[in-house]
């Protein structure tokens, strides 16, 4: 049974415990003398059961049991004991109270890992125990209790509980860094100057409010980079230097760039707050940096991400080995390409550039997947996009998840591989058929197949009906779409298995692995609970039990190892997305398997480690950009480096 099984299954079990327990007590009250016995016993019998399934819990991990093992299940059992013992020497009137804290108890055992999160606190504790005897006391009261003020018996509980809720409310700061601050932010700024060999890429990119028009005709309010959604693809080939002047013309909450997956230099990497101020309306910002990791990335703002990616504040970015510069769709001799390359109305470059021509050039084509408005579209196209390449043209096809949530993207009619991974290329990728490849939020795979005879066709979410991709073989003047079968309208794959990537490809020495000697090793646990979330209690996203900015942050040295290991104890998936680094995942069976963002689903526990080697304040966060407005964010920070933009301060960014 998964963990996640396992968590529901005693979820359900302390329920029952709840209802049997609380039956029990109100058939006391109402004089049932045997159904008060038979219940009784029952609820013993489900506590027992409860034990059961938290000690098989306990074996996946004590991040999923801690609550449960030092408070939930002794607090009941105790309960339940003297109420059983009550019941048997002193009768069915006496037990009523018994009874019914042996209720309350198991019912503030079943909600305590619900609303507070991992790890539980004393507060909480406090403040659980509060809970239980108001709510014993009043039932008491009102059932068969003496005629006394109810003010009276309560108050020493409510004493009780307002301690504890004290003590979780007390705001922390984990804000700067340790020691002398020797270096601030805004001086690990990008260079000047490309690698030898390179040219300097300049791009300007406005940020605006604009209507949207999309293949299909449907018109959606925008955000937007240039007036288009997804905005202008920036492409530039290794050892380039990449300028991009960000202007922003009326977007009243400010704006930024974040390079997802590349590992620029700090200050340039577009984190409100903590890198930069946002860029105001009438303002501009200037981002530099090398393009010294090929593959395929992307950009977005990080200022009030949830809303401004969502609205099309994104687009892609792709650079290509030295030497590629008939598949870079750049200026060979180094001019500048100041829109990005890409048509601002939409065209074909925007949603995948070259579709291949007579002399038999690869087709290389870039779809990041966004939904506006509940619309899903691939590249510029919220339908079927169609188009036709000669059969055995070499294809490649560059996915990016732009939303908060993953997509499940399955290809028919070919073999194919997968060689690369959020811009990683993968080692003796195999050949795939009949498996579909789920995609995290913020994560990209390039898919890679020689073009057969007939078509091929790209569903999203094993969709035929909405935005897809479908390639036609031989030149498009003799090729009739509606005359050829589509593999994808044939074939269904929504009973497709997941391609599983931890053990896709073959192994390759890594630098280091699950053996190793960590400097550092750090334990996130991700969950839901009762937190402050800058300064405002909510029901929040949290990491260890807190919501930003209370979230410790995770110190480190330059040089260090660093292991991380993210729980994930909720119902939710959560895509995790360090800043600035590229993690390995440790004990895969496959290719190494380096990424910067993975989805933890809900009772998965992921081991990733990496090397501190690019100095900086970064962000480190569910890239379910709601789940980071709603606290789980925290920061990596390098001892010895500050910021005067305010990293732990409440702000709008995050």
């Amino acid at each position: 049974m998964s963990t996640s099984s396992l968590i529901a299954v005693d979820l359900v079990v302390a329920l029952v415990g709840v209802g049997t327990w609380l039956g029990a007590a109100i058939t006391a009250a109402s004089g049932r003398a045997r159904a008060t016995r038979l219940l009784a016993v029952s609820a013993a019998a489900v506590t027992l059961a409860r034990a059961a399934v938290v000690a098989a819990l306990a074996g996946r991990g004590w991040w999923f049991v801690q609550e449960k093992v030092v408070f939930a299940l002794p607090l009941v059992t105790l309960a339940g004991a003297a109420a059983v013992v009550v019941l048997l020497t002193r009768g069915v009137p006496a037990a009523i109270v018994p009874l019914y804290g042996a209720g309350f108890a198991a019912g503030v055992g079943m909600a305590s890992p619900l609303l507070t999160g991992y790890p539980m606190t004393i507060g909480q504790a406090l403040a659980s125990l509060g809970v239980a005897a108001a709510a014993t006391l009043v039932a008491w009261r009102f059932t068969s209790g003496p005629a006394v003020p109810i003010a009276r018996l309560l108050g020493p509980v409510i004493v009780l509980g307002l301690a504890g809720v004290g003590l979780e409310l007390l705001p922390v700061s984990h804000a700067g860094a340790d020691g002398p601050v020797r270096t601030v932010v805004s001086e690990l700024r990008g260079p000047t100057t490309p690698a030898p060999g390179g040219t300097v890429r300049r791009f300007e990119l406005a940020a605006r409010q604009a209507t949207v028009t999309l293949a299909s005709g449907a018109s959606v309010e925008a955000w937007t980079y240039n007036g288009s959604a997804p905005g202008p693809e920036i492409t530039a080939q290794e050892g380039d230097l990449i300028e991009v002047t960000l202007t922003n013309v009326d977007i009243a909450s400010g704006v930024t760039l974040h390079w997802h997956g590349y590992d620029v230099p700090n200050a340039e990497d577009g984190a409100p707050g903590v890198t930069q101020a946002a860029v105001p309306p009438g303002g501009r910002h200037v981002y530099r940096f090398l393009a010294d990791q090929v593959g395929t990335y992307w950009y977005h703002t990080h200022q009030v991400s949830s809303e401004g990616v969502r609205r099309g504040l994104f687009g892609a970015l792709v650079v290509r080995p030295r030497g590629d510069a008939s598949e870079a769709g750049i200026a060979v001799d180094g001019g500048s390409d100041r829109d990005g390359g890409s048509d601002r109305d939409g065209g074909s470059e925007q949603d995948g550039g070259s579709e291949g021509d007579p002399e038999g050039d690869p087709v290389d084509l870039t779809l990041p997947v966004h939904t506006y408005d509940g619309i899903v579209a691939l590249g510029a196209h919220d339908d079927v996009h169609q188009m036709s390449v000669a059969p055995g043209i070499p294809v490649r096809l560059r996915l990016i998840n732009t939303d908060s949530t993953p997509h499940r993207m399955s290809l028919v009619g070919t073999d194919f591989r997968v060689v690369a991974v959020d811009g990683y290329d993968l080692h003796e990728p195999g050949l795939v058929n009949g498996q579909a490849l789920r995609m995290p939020a913020g994560g990209r795979a390039d898919l890679s197949f020689p073009m057969p005879a007939g078509a091929v066709t790209l569903l999203v979410d094993d969709d035929p009906s909405r935005a897809a991709l479908r390639i036609h073989d031989g030149p498009a003047s003799t090729v009739d779409p509606a005359s050829t079968v589509d593999p994808g309208s044939t074939v269904d794959t929504l009973g497709w298995p997941e391609l599983n990537l931890l053990a896709y490809g073959t192994p390759a020495p890594t630098p280091f692995g699950p053996d190793s000697q960590f400097d550092r090793d750090f334990t996130l646990v991700l969950d839901r609970g009762l937190a402050l979330v800058d300064g405002v209690p909510m029901f929040a996203q949290t990491v260890n039990g807190l919501g930003y900015p209370n979230i410790p942050d995770q110190r480190v040295r330059e040089g260090d190892l660093v292991r991380v290991t993210v729980v994930n104890r909720s119902i939710e998936t959560h895509p995790w997305h360090l800043h600035g680094h590229r993690v390995l995942v440790l004990g895969t069976t496959g290719s190494p398997l380096w990424l910067d963002t993975f989805d933890v689903r809900p009772g998965e526990v992921w081991r990733v480690a990496f090397r501190a080697d690019n100095p900086g304040i970064w962000m480190n966060h569910c890239h379910n950009l709601d789940h980071a407005r709603q606290g789980m964010v925290l920061h990596l920070s390098y001892e010895g480096v500050g910021s005067h933009e305010g990293v732990g301060n409440p702000h709008a960014g995050h």
